[in-house]
């Protein structure tokens, strides 16, 4: 075997690589005497069928595995011999006019990652903003767990006002059709509740029992059923009762019947969920701070295919934010004249992704077997039974998706490291407050040449922050996408609310630092359509 480097600009390289005949062939010998104890054909004893006759039935397979494994090997001696930190899988091309008993050509391309001298750790300071729960956002908590659970009790002759539950059949029909999934029997309806689409519940108020009435809707455009986007529909429908919330009493039976012992201890869970609930936005917090100081701190050079790959992840995020905008071109134009400043974004990713990679590898930083398993058995969940045997396969022979699976992980457990050695100040504030440091620190980590909102969007209610996306919290979003939620049927719950764009604060997950060789045995399962990487 003999590698040849042919170009060495900055942190590309290329090589050619030549692979003898021979080594081909000896390969293919060998595979033979492998499988020749287990061939059988007719007219031979098992076992005795002559090699000549093994290569002439499994010939073409036998060569192009023997090639493979040969490049595989190459591509590690490659690796090995000259050092090499590849930043991605190297790029191979098999030479043109390549045939069965020549020496096989290779022009390999791949770009390194960068040199970077572990920066010292000492002398971080972070400002940990803190919010306090109160008793009054525990009572809060307490009447929404209580107008969730509430009961409703029939009253006869009772004309369905807001905040009545109606319980009735419906068909839906456009021009005079029933279509799919628009029909419903004994279907209970909170009137004011929002959860139908719009002008649905309004149109019921003032029905008693036993009437019958005809409605017309219209369904969004954002519709999830295309059959049904902003068409005009009616609904036939059948009154059976008309109910009224019965009186909800906060007391020791209504936490019995949640399964809990006392009010008391149904106010301690609450209190502890909005203590996690402003834990997680504490750390978004400081983690945004770090991130902004070792950004400051550190400017190198970063593979161009990293930041490439970042930016197409990002880009392709944006883009289907705004195919979900109310006006999609005027928001399409919006990001495209953005496109240079989503590009640093994914500059700055990455570098900081390298980084904390460094820092992490330079404090024995470590992921352990138990949790890496339990991130592929998360990650396979989005897959059916069958593919998710694959998937737990091609993670385990697969060093780059294995890299990809571990890095969110990775990054949080660095960071956590960092916030432990830094010097941390706490300040109490609002949950307000703490809301606008963070959207202040991702307005500073902007790139300096504009600093603009992502994606232009209709004006919609602030979702609840403990429902805050990867992307908007600053996290990493290498994150296993959960599996897409199924389409609602007419008339159903309003779309939800659209995700946050891509963060501008989020680092890139840290490469592989050995290229893996593709095996053609291992078949990756086909992936679901998965969520954008913030």
């Amino acid at each position: 075997m003999q590698i040849v480097e042919t170009s060495n600009e900055g942190l590309k390289r290329a090589y050619t690589v030549t692979i003898q005949a021979k080594d081909i062939s000896e390969r293919i010998e060998g595979e033979v005497k492998r499988l020749a104890p287990q061939v059988q054909m007719p007219g031979f004893r098992a076992g005795k069928v002559p090699a000549n006759l093994i290569k002439k039935m499994h010939g073409p397979a036998l060569h192009q595995d023997a090639l493979n494994s040969t490049i595989r090997e190459a591509m590690d001696k490659l690796v090995k011999d000259n050092e090499l930190r590849p930043a991605m899988q190297p790029q191979v091309e098999l030479g043109e006019g390549y045939e069965e008993g020549k020496d096989a050509e290779l022009s390999v391309n791949l770009e390194v990652l960068p040199q970077i001298e572990a920066p010292s750790i000492e002398g971080l300071k972070l400002e940990k903003l803190s919010v306090p729960v109160s008793d009054e956002q525990v009572d809060e908590s307490l009447g929404n767990l209580a107008s969730q659970q509430k009961q409703f009790e029939t009253k006869d002759g009772k004309a369905a006002a807001e905040g009545d539950q109606v319980l009735c059949d419906f068909v839906g029909k456009l021009d005079g059709v029933e279509f799919e999934g628009g029909k419903a029997e004994n279907q209970p309806i909170e009137i004011g509740s929002g959860r139908l689409i719009p002008g649905f519940e309004e149109q019921i108020i003032g029905a008693k029992a036993g009437e019958e009435r005809q409605i017309t809707v219209t369904f969004p455009d954002d519709y999830p059923a295309e059959n049904l986007k902003g068409k005009d529909a009616t609904f036939d429908i059948t009154v059976h009762e008309v109910k009224v919330p019965g009186e909800s009493k906060l007391d020791d039976d209504f936490a019995k019947q949640l399964g809990l012992e006392s009010m008391e201890q149904l106010k301690g869970l609450l209190r502890g969920q909005l203590e996690q609930e402003t834990a997680g936005l504490t750390r978004t917090q400081m983690k945004r701070s770090l991130l902004d100081q070792l950004a400051a701190g550190h400017d190198f050079d970063v593979p161009p295919t990293m930041v490439e790959a970042e930016f197409e992840q990002i880009w392709a995020q944006l883009q289907q934010e705004a195919s979900r905008d109310e006006d999609p071109e005027a928001a399409l134009k919006e990001i495209e004249g953005e496109k240079d400043d989503y590009r640093a974004i994914a500059e700055r990713r990455v570098r900081l992704g390298l980084l904390l990679s460094e820092i992490g590898q330079a404090n024995d930083v470590q992921v352990t077997q138990q949790e890496m398993q339990q991130l592929m058995m998360q990650a396979a969940q989005q897959y059916g039974e069958e593919d998710r045997k694959r998937f737990m396969e091609y993670v385990q022979n697969d060093p780059m998706a294995a890299a990809q699976l571990r890095a969110p992980l990775y990054e949080d457990k660095v960071v956590d490291f960092l916030i432990e050695k830094a010097e941390v100040t706490e300040r109490e504030v609002t949950k307000e407050e703490l809301q606008a440091a963070i959207e202040a620190d991702s307005e500073e980590a902007k790139p300096a040449a504009k600093k603009k909102t992502a994606v232009r969007k209709p004006a919609a209610k602030k979702a609840p922050a403990k429902k805050a996306t990867a992307a908007k919290s600053g996290e990493s979003a290498a994150k296993p996408a959960a599996k897409k939620a199924p389409a609602a049927k007419a008339p159903a719950k309003k779309a939800p609310a659209k995700k946050p764009a891509a963060s501008k604060t989020s680092t890139a997950k840290p490469a592989a630092k050995k290229p893996a060789a593709k095996k053609p045995a291992a078949k990756k399962p086909a992936a679901k359509k998965a969520a954008p990487k913030a």
